[in-house]
């Protein structure tokens, strides 16, 4: 079962998510990934081979983009690195974001622990039950 995975990070969470993906790469080779523009565009260029499409950048849309996908059902994690000791211009659009991904019943990760939990919870083998696209 092949899921779709949102990888956004932000200002110095970047490098981050970057190695997070590099370390867990063999177990998520199987699946689609989509990032904003620079996570996706640095993820690429550490992993040129990985299934990844971007969007634009967070601040000029992205992060209502993947929203927008959530609120479709084309997105089955989101693994998101926040960095919270920087200002987020943007916030009204992170939070509209993280609303949908709660509305929706998305899996999320918003740091690395979890991000691995996710890995070896079976959960990217679809060891897990498949939410229902259905929102009261």
């Amino acid at each position: 079962m092949s899921l779709t995975i949102a990888v956004i990070a932000h200002d110095e969470k970047k490098p981050a998510l970057v190695d997070w993906v590099v370390r867990n790469a063999e177990a998520l080779r199987p699946h689609r990934l989509i990032g904003t523009a620079t996570t996706g565009s640095l993820v690429k260029k550490a992993l040129p081979d990985m299934d990844l499409r971007t969007v634009k950048s967070g601040p000029l849309g992205g992060d209502q983009q993947i929203g927008a996908m959530i609120a479709e059902g084309e997105i089955d994690l989101l693994v998101f690195f926040p960095d919270p000791l920087t200002p987020m211009p943007h916030d009204v659009d992170v939070k509209a974001l993280l609303r949908l991904a709660l509305v929706y019943d998305v899996p999320c990760a918003f740091n690395q622990a979890t991000a691995d939990l996710m890995v070896v919870s079976g959960f990217l083998n679809g060891d897990h039950v498949k939410r229902s696209a259905h929102v009261a």
